[in-house]
Parts: structure tokens; sequence; C-alpha cells
């Protein structure tokens, strides 16, 4: 099939960030885009050919959507999974298929799926209801401390929250979760797989992720990250087997603990392009947001390897600051070499809101280690 200046329509569920991103490459190929996303402002809205209003997860809204296009992907797991299926049947090509995303989508289910492939991941304990986890503390079941993770619908640090006392689960929803044993871990690490219809397969170099103490978001992405040579190349082996195991088409990015004896251990996974992989931009020979279109169109991938060294630093919301966004001092942030701002168009800023990232390359990881905080701690984003 001719994908370039045709007829051909390709869709993408969610026009955020990740999907505005995306469209760098269909953009540079000329490929015909349609977008659906509940928002009216969503970032996508300008790049792509077409842009449509819609719930992802209502199944008239994403299955009419879907009908109108060739291949279909998303760029966020919060999607309508039977409307996919009702998709897949009628003959659109939908990446990652409807089943990969099932079973990452619940990350209770994604764990039961680690331990039923005996992919390395924590012990953990699964809830119907959060309230259901004080009888299993007081009834001797459940160890203190552990990480409480909603099964579904957590994203940028929501639905994740340390338990170290009983106390910590006052104000948690009530809903399915699972209690997970906290891992002493040195580093926690992330492997970007990347597979075609086929079974053409690569990764991309292992990335090292520092996260902010109290928002439990990335701060820092290095690349390559600072670990011995047998850690990076287990914890790509681990990556792959993961990506054979749930048969994933496009970017998989999976996310990992090192643990203090170096086992690798699966946290979980996004099947689409992510926030571990935004330095692929400036310091990879193919981007991440190029390499999901090159997959789920089964065209060659691109090189993988690192033109030089990469580290991404996100831009987020200023705590105290709510309303019509201000980015302060980004010309000081653009005066220092190797550094590029990245804005998302969004309008509003919040505490903790992700609205842009900036990335830092150089060819000692060191030296950009070091420019990446000069960055983090002269750029402010503020409301007027």
């Amino acid at each position: 099939m001719n994908f370039f200046s045709s007829e051909f329509k390709l869709g993408i569920l969610g026009g955020g960030q990740l999907g505005k991103m995306m469209l760098y490459s269909t953009r540079k190929f000329d490929i015909y885009t349609s977008v659906m996303d509940p928002s009216p402002e969503a970032p996508s809205k300008l790049a792509s050919n077409e842009f449509h209003l819609g719930d992802l997860m209502d199944y008239d809204a994403v299955y009419n959507f879907g009908k109108h296009v060739d291949v279909l992907t998303f760029e966020i797991e919060n999607v309508n999974t039977d409307a996919l299926e009702a998709l897949e049947k009628e003959g659109v090509k939908v990446y990652p298929s409807s089943k990969t995303l099932r079973a990452i989508q619940n990350k209770a289910t994604q764990k039961l799926f680690y331990r039923d492939q005996n992919i390395p991941t924590a012990d953990f304990s699964r809830f119907a209801f959060t309230s259901e986890i004080k009888d299993a503390i007081t009834g001797g079941s459940l160890q203190l401390p552990f990480v409480w993770k909603s099964a579904q619908f957590g994203y940028d640090g929501n639905g994740v929250k340390v338990v170290r006392s009983i106390s910590d689960l006052d104000g948690l929803p009530n809903v399915e979760c699972i209690a997970e044993t906290m891992i002493a871990f040195k580093n926690e690490l992330a492997v970007i797989v990347v597979r075609t219809p086929d079974g053409d397969v690569k990764t991309y170099p292992v990335v090292e992720m520092e996260f902010h103490p109290e928002a439990n978001q990335v701060e820092y992405v290095i690349c390559p990250a600072r670990i011995d040579t047998e850690v990076a190349k287990k914890a790509q082996e681990v990556a792959l087997q993961v990506s054979k195991a749930f048969n994933h088409v496009g970017i998989l990015a999976v996310e990992m603990f090192q643990t203090q004896e170096d086992d690798i251990l699966v946290n979980e996974v996004a099947p689409r392009p992510h926030n571990s992989g935004h330095q692929t931009i400036e310091s990879s020979y193919t981007s991440q947001f190029e390499q999901h279109i090159r997959a789920i169109l089964n065209l060659p991938l691109g090189k993988t390897e690192n033109k030089v060294a990469g580290i991404m630093v996100n831009l987020v919301g200023a705590e105290g600051h709510t309303g019509d966004v201000i980015y302060k001092n980004i010309a000081d942030i653009m005066k220092l070499d190797g550094v590029t701002p990245h804005i998302y168009g969004k309008k509003d800023t919040r505490p903790f809101r992700k609205m842009g990232h900036v990335t830092i390359v150089n060819e000692d990881i060191n030296e950009a280690r070091r420019i990446a905080e000069v960055v983090k701690t002269t750029i402010k984003v503020i409301s007027k």
C-alpha cells in the first residue's frame, strides 16, 4: 500500500502531546491523519489533517471514528477496547491490537500476565476494592510498607501511593487495585522496544529515570543509562521477552527496576510512545515517534542507536499556579549548548501537569546532566 501523498488515512485516538509529536513524522512523510480527542483544545488539533471531538471510552464514538481510517493507533491507554475489537473484525488494522491493550490497560491484569509468562516482576496482591486492604493488613496477609496502585486510569503519578501505615490508605479511591511489594532498587530503568506486524524488532538503548520525590513523576530521563554493560544487556533481553509475550506492534515502553543484586524486575509497560523516549527526537537516529509510525505501517524500522548522549527534562506546572500558562526564562535556557525545548500547546497549567519537555544533548553524559540541572532550576511553568 502507498502511504505517502495518497488516499491512505491513519487514525490516532488521543490528541495530546504524544499524538502531536507523532504528527511531526506524519507531516514529514505526508501521511494523511485523522485525530479524535475529547478536548477542543487538544495539542494535536492543528497538525492533523482532520480533527474530531469524541470520548475515547465511548464505544460508538471510537467505532464510528475507526470505520473511516485504514490503520488505527492510540496515544493513550484509556480507549474503548470493545470498539477496537469490532473494528478489527471488520478489517481495520488496529495497532497495538485490542488484545494487547486489554492485557495492559488494567494494572492487575498486567501483573497477572507477567506472572503467567514467567516475566520477572515484584510480588503483589490484587484487591477488588481499596477498603479490603485494611483487613488484609490486620489479618497478617499483607505487610507494610507497599505500593498501592489503582488498577485502571492511573497516569503521571496519579493512582500510585506508597503506603507505610494504615492511615496512608485514608482518602484513596475505593477501586480495584494492587498492593505491590516495595523494591529496594538501585535504579529505575526503561527500554523501548519497537516491533512490526511481520515481527521485525529492535530495542533502543537503556535509559535511566530520576523521579520527583512527591509527584512520583519522571524529572530526568538519561540516555544511555549509567549502568554496567551486563545489566543493560539483561534489561534489553527482559524487554524483548515482554514484547514477545504481548505480541505487540508499534512502540512498547518497558519500565523496570534494577535491584541491589542487579536483577531486573518489570514494573509496568505502555503500548505507545512514552515519556522515557522523548529525548530520541534529538539524540537518536530515529525518534520513537517516527519509529512507531514505521512499525504500525509495517515499513522498515529505522536505526535505534544514539547519535549523541541525551537527557530529557519534564516541564511541569509549578506548585501554586493554575490558569493561563507562562514559560518563564525560556530564552535563558535556549542560550545553553545542546538545549531544545518542546512546548506541548496546553493553554492551562496546574501543579505537576506535563506542559512540555526539554532535551539536552552532549557527547559527555555527565555534562549533559549538569546542564539539565541548570535547565530544571531556570525555567518556570507558571500562570498569569
